[in-house]
């Protein structure tokens, strides 16, 4: 569907033109041909009923005729075309010096008579009459009086001639055909006779009237036809457009039906030479683009901005110049642009500017309303059985009509302006993240809170899936654009399992307080407390309620092990630290189980205990050595400190096998920084 189709409220324009106005007033043939001037000058396309029959009529019910135009008529009724032959708009070559005239020439009354009755076939005496004159003042028997006034003679019947022929053509659609391609061959023959006159000699005798430049006249009438078609007033519009937006759609909608009706109604008529496509198309695109330099002489909304856009980079290159009716007659009239190129790129610059600013405020205002929503305890909105907000939605849109406005003026503005969207949507994801923050830190004591901690992680899966899918943006600025998402997301997982956390701390205590006598009690009832809090997250996304098992299994394996560093375990016997390690071995087992089986996908914590399990079994050194080495490289932030707290439990090893031990860490000093972090977040003493 094109623009003008698809736009309501616009009433079709009828697609007969109003064509070149004569330059004079046009005399009547008769009374019903006044009253049809005085009309509307867009009648349907079915009129085509010649001008002039009836006062054939009129002629032939006359009793008597004068002889000199009794035999003006002869003249064109003598020869008449048979099929196949060439119309009166065709004529070969230039006229003989007398142009087909037999007997006497009519006198200048009968000539005027016939002009004035509209009748086209009075021009070729007309010439005749204008050559006879120069042949008599070339040959000096007239005096200069006598040349004068026969010489103004002629020049009022051309003017009559003049009115007769460009009146039809002023109407082109309303003529029947033939009379059409009469009043063309007379234009072409007065141009013909310009070129005769300028190469041949001119007499002193008689003022200069050639050349007379019809065919240029032509032109001016259709640029004034143009002019007018495109002044009209528009139709009301639909409501919600601008004055600006309704005389623009008229104005396209005139140009393009119009030059639909010259290409398949004028052009077949008319001779090449008249160039008639490119006539009415040029007269037609200098009217438009004359009311768009005239409009960006004033300072412009944003919405007019945005409209001259897009009918100069868009609507009227594609919907108007290469519609599929257009396309083949308009390529070869190089039209061009409606402004120029320095213009347009003042606008696109402003209307990006324009949009920036839009995009910042309607997200800050939508970030601002939710923000309240959180603070005044609304509960968020439940969809598919998780928390859900509407905010990621609101931004994308906003951002999305951003891009697909200045998309629907050229993909290439489309391209410029997505990387000013994402400057303003990664500006917005920080304010996001500081106002969440805020909420967690004011708002824990609401009813609401844990709901609304849900909903906003899971708003961070609309905002990637959309960076990732439709916006496609690359790996690394995609990470740096949603690094405050993993903030928040981070952030509001702290939020949800704090509670949690604090009530393992006693239970994890109970590992040292028994000095590890019953591990596996004690393992379990951490597991059970897990278990029965886990339901609580069951609103996340199912991705987010696996990243949050990855934490609290992360968090399990991390508390292990700072109680196994608290160095208040100290096993002499290599028997005692081998039924340590067998319990170590256990809940390291059961701690993977339980979180594998809830979610978790952290593979890279499975080897994390059973590895220092291994270390304290064993009693070799060199084999300890090599077990400590190839931990380093699973947990590069595994330092000398963390060592020496696990060695610390293996009661029979000399100082000098614990530094032995310790060096091997010195070896992989250059290992690359850990992409996840475990003993960074261990500290000991």
């Amino acid at each position: 569907m094109t623009f003008f189709q698809g736009l309501p409220g616009q009433q079709p324009v009828p697609g007969t033109l109003d064509l070149p106005r004569s330059p004079k007033k046009l005399p009547s043939t008769s009374e019903a041909e006044s009253e049809a001037s005085s009309e509307d000058l867009v009648p349907s396309l079915g009129a085509g009923v010649a001008p002039g029959k009836e006062e054939e009529k009129a002629l032939k019910k006359k009793k008597k005729k004068p002889k000199g135009l009794a035999n003006m008529f002869s003249v064109f009724t003598k020869g008449k075309k048979k099929k196949g032959q060439r119309g009166p708009a065709e004529p070969e070559g230039d006229p003989e010096p007398r142009p087909g005239l037999d007997g006497p020439l009519p006198t200048v009354e009968e000539l005027k008579a016939a002009l004035e009755h509209g009748r086209l076939e009075a021009a070729r005496p007309l010439l005749a009459l204008e050559r006879e004159l120069q042949a008599a003042a070339a040959a000096g028997g007239a005096g200069e009086e006598e040349l004068v006034r026969r010489q103004s003679k002629v020049e009022a019947l051309y003017a009559l001639l003049r009115d007769q022929a460009l009146g039809v053509l002023r109407r082109p659609l309303e003529v029947a055909p033939e009379r059409l391609r009469q009043a063309l061959a007379v234009v072409a023959e007065q141009e013909r006779e310009d070129r005769r006159a300028a190469a041949g000699p001119g007499t002193s005798a008689l003022a200069t009237t050639r050349p007379r430049r019809w065919l240029q006249l032509w032109r001016r009438g259709v640029a004034e036809a143009a002019e007018e078609r495109m002044s009209r007033r528009p139709a009301a519009g639909a409501e919600g457009r601008s004055e600006a937006e309704i005389v623009f759609l008229h104005m396209g909608r005139t140009m393009k039906e119009d030059l639909e009706a010259v290409v398949e109604r004028l052009k077949p008529l008319f001779p090449p030479e008249f160039g008639v496509v490119a006539a009415y198309a040029q007269s037609y695109h200098e009217h438009f683009a004359a009311q768009l330099a005239a409009m960006v002489q004033f300072e412009l909304c944003e919405r007019d901005t945005y409209m001259l856009l897009v009918w100069a980079q868009n609507l009227y290159p594609n919907d108007i110049i290469n519609s599929p009716k257009l396309a083949g007659e308009l390529q070869s009239v190089g039209l061009g642009s409606l402004l120029p190129p320095k213009q347009i790129r003042l606008l696109e610059a402003t209307f990006l500017s324009n949009e920036a600013a839009n995009v910042k405020e309607l997200m800050a205002r939508a970030l601002e309303l939710e923000s309240q929503h959180w603070a005044q305890n609304a509960a968020p909105q439940r969809l598919d059985g998780h928390c859900h907000s509407e905010l990621a939605i609101d931004i994308l849109q906003i951002v999305s009509q951003a891009h697909a406005k200045a998309e629907s003026i050229t993909p290439d503005l489309g391209s410029q302006i997505k990387q000013v969207l994402l400057v303003e949507l990664a500006a917005l994801l920080r304010s996001y993240q500081r106002t969440f923050d805020e909420f967690l830190e004011r708002c824990k004591k609401l009813s609401n809170y844990r709901a609304n901690v849900m909903a906003n992680i899971n708003n961070c899966l609309s905002f990637r899936t959309s960076m990732e899918q439709k916006w496609q943006v690359p790996q690394d600025p995609l990470s740096l654009l949603l690094g405050p998402l993993s903030e928040l997301k981070r952030h509001g997982f702290d939020s949800l399992l704090q509670s949690l956390f604090e009530d393992l701390k006693p239970l994890f205590k109970k590992f040292t307080q028994t000095y590890w006598a019953s591990p596996e009690e004690t393992l379990e009832k951490i597991i059970a407390t897990v278990g029965r809090r886990l339901p609580e997250f069951s609103e996340l996304q199912d991705c987010f309620r696996e990243e949050l098992m990855e934490s609290m299994h992360l968090h399990l394996v991390k508390e292990y092990i700072i109680r196994l560093s608290k160095r208040c375990l100290v096993l002499k016997t290599a028997e005692q630290q081998q039924q340590l390690a067998r319990h170590i071995l256990a809940n390291a087992n059961v701690i993977q189980h339980f979180c594998t089986q809830n979610g978790s996908a952290a593979t890279w914590l499975h080897p994390a205990l059973p590895t220092l399990a291994e270390i304290i079994r064993l009693q070799d050194p060199s084999a300890i050595k090599i077990e400590v080495a190839t931990y380093a490289t699973c947990y590069p932030d595994f330092s000398k400190s963390h060592l020496s707290a696990i060695l610390a439990i293996k009661g029979n090893l000399s100082t000098s096998e614990v530094k032995s031990i310790r060096s091997i860490l010195d070896v992989s000093t250059e290992v690359q920084e850990p992409s996840r972090s475990l003993y960074s977040l261990i500290k000991v003493g």
